[in-house]
């Protein structure tokens, strides 16, 4: 997105080195593919994706915000960033694969219908969501979001949807201003869970038993998709939260759990935000360590 934008290259190249210690040399890696333009309109209106077609300049940047751009390479990022939430669904849903990781940019959970924000431009987590209802026949899917910033764009998605529930971990008040409490959605299934600044990982622990897990285990999803964003990590330069690396893994073990007693251990995670790179790589390493299921010794 430029020079100095903090959605950059380098996120990804973080995430390859911190997965390429030893104990991840089991993991299948697959090249995110193309998605299929049927899965993005299951979400997102013709005219919006046409649009974002007719916006990519040919040279150069084109801005649709004040934080977010475009570059000629941007479409075929946002498509493939797509395809392998698409993908990922497809491999857990069969059976292929236990859980999956999508380390994928541009990110997705600030993108309305018809609305880039925040650096994203469709919504991945949504488009994952209604390919799992629609291709393999899961009637529920929870949507589970820690990224520091609110997901606005996927709880607007899912406002009136009584089949999806979709639950938020953020710092609040906050960018983009939404997710309080008191937003619930047309059949209460969009839950939030505001913290404030400073909040410490024990307190984004105690808010995910307290308020998110409950509701989930209720809900007895078909399907687990979490939004995984790790700026709420207490160096990166985007967030005010104090969470460190372990406590995203601690929370992607209650989730796993949680998918385990619900539906068969099906889960699949999508990168959103971080933006320090060290923190990124060492949150990713815990977050992807937890989706092994080696619970037994701690990565350094």
């Amino acid at each position: 997105m430029g020079a100095g934008h903090p959605e950059q290259p380098a996120r990804l190249r973080a995430i390859e080195r911190a997965l390429e210690a030893e104990c991840f040399n089991a993991l299948i890696r697959i090249e995110s593919p193309s998605a299929p333009a049927h899965a993005l309109l299951r979400v997102h209106p013709e005219s919006y994706l046409d649009a974002l077609g007719q916006a990519a300049p040919h040279q150069g940047y084109a801005a649709l915000d004040s934080d977010t751009q475009m570059n000629p390479h941007t479409l075929t990022a946002i498509w493939h960033a797509a395809g392998g939430s698409v993908a990922a669904v497809d491999h857990v849903m069969s059976g292929m694969a236990d859980n999956a990781f999508i380390a994928a940019r541009p990110p997705g959970h600030h993108a309305g219908r018809q609305s880039p924000m925040g650096f994203c431009f469709v919504n991945n987590a949504a488009i994952a969501a209604r390919h799992a209802q629609t291709a393999h026949g899961a009637e529920r899917v929870a949507i589970i979001d820690f990224d520091v910033h609110h997901g606005n764009g996927t709880q607007e998605i899912f406002w009136s949807d009584a089949s999806v529930l979709f639950c938020s971990i953020h710092q609040a008040p906050f960018y983009p201003g939404t997710g309080g409490r008191n937003e619930t959605g047309v059949h209460d299934t969009i839950v939030n869970a505001p913290l404030l600044a400073g909040a410490s990982g024990h307190v984004f622990h105690e808010a995910l038993k307290e308020r998110i897990l409950p509701r989930l285990k209720a809900f007895a999803p078909d399907l687990i998709v979490i939004s995984a964003g790790f700026d709420a990590h207490i160096d990166d330069p985007l967030g005010g939260l104090n969470l460190e690396a372990q406590d995203f893994g601690e929370a992607t073990k209650r989730l796993m759990d949680v998918a385990d007693k619900a539906c068969q251990g099906r889960l699949i995670s999508m990168l959103e935000g971080g933006y320090h790179l060290d923190a990124l790589g060492s949150c990713v390493r815990e977050h992807v360590y937890a989706l092994t299921g080696l619970s037994g010794m701690r990565m350094i």
